[in-house]
């Protein structure tokens, strides 16, 4: 089983739709996954801006899509420890999240005074977790602990579920996934507008499964086409080579 993860392509927040380079990112996209196959499922974030993604993509692939709303973007505000604004729980500078170990493990971060502070983190997390081992739980692999039962899904290697959706509630699945604390997924890594993030099922005899990333956040399809990877992705220049 492989897990695609899409992030929409450059929004305009503002309008509630994509920028003109975000319209051209989408159909550069919509050429790459066309020849996409072995596909089971597609399912897409609410939001505009994620819907507008997906749209030329479906129509490449001769799909449809279901619409999930635990998919929407990972939203939740907390203070900011330095300047008392509401800021995301993910745009924390280095100096404060570095110093809080709890931040560095699996579950202890959500048990921290500052992500307590906003009661919705908890179990917002919490349900997108379930969700999201729901639908694999229903393409059989069974959540057991820290792995997944693969059972009778034999030669299911190149069998794929795409999820058209944002950085944030990706980094948020992906720590599921990896036993890696979302902190981290969300200060450590980038994945730029229309960015791929691919993750393969590795089952040993025993049909115990784990998700291993492929490529996280890969544009190499703006860049075959000559379309620079956007600037909305981080708050540093981004490597167009």
């Amino acid at each position: 089983m492989r897990l695609i993860f899409i992030r929409h392509a450059e929004p305009d927040y503002k309008n509630n739709t994509l920028t003109a380079k975000g319209f051209r990112e989408a159909a550069i996209l919509a050429k790459r996954t066309a020849a996409w196959s072995n596909v089971r499922g597609i399912f897409v974030s609410p939001l505009a801006r994620a819907q507008l993604t997906a749209a030329p993509c479906l129509e490449a692939m001769g799909r449809t899509a279901v619409t999930c709303d635990w998919l929407q973007e990972f939203l939740y505000d907390v203070k900011d420890p330095e300047t008392g604004r509401d800021v995301l729980f993910w745009d924390l500078a280095a100096s404060f999240f570095t110093e809080i170990p709890a931040f560095y493990t699996t579950d202890g971060w959500l048990d921290t005074p500052f992500i307590r502070s906003n009661p919705a983190i908890a179990p917002a997390y919490r349900t997108v977790c379930r969700e999201l081992d729901a639908l694999l739980a229903r393409n059989g692999y069974v959540r057991e602990n820290n792995l997944y039962r693969a059972g009778g899904t034999d030669g299911d290697e190149e069998d794929c579920l795409i999820f058209f959706c944002h950085f944030g509630i990706t980094s948020v699945l992906l720590s599921h996934l990896t036993g890696i604390s979302p902190i981290l997924l969300l200060h450590h890594t980038v994945i730029p507008p229309t960015g791929v993030t691919v993750l393969n099922a590795e089952k040993d005899a025993a049909h115990a499964a784990h998700f291993r990333a492929q490529v996280l956040g890969d544009v190499s399809h703006l860049q075959r086409a000559g379309e620079p990877t956007s600037a909305m992705a981080a708050f540093t220049p981004l490597f167009q080579g």
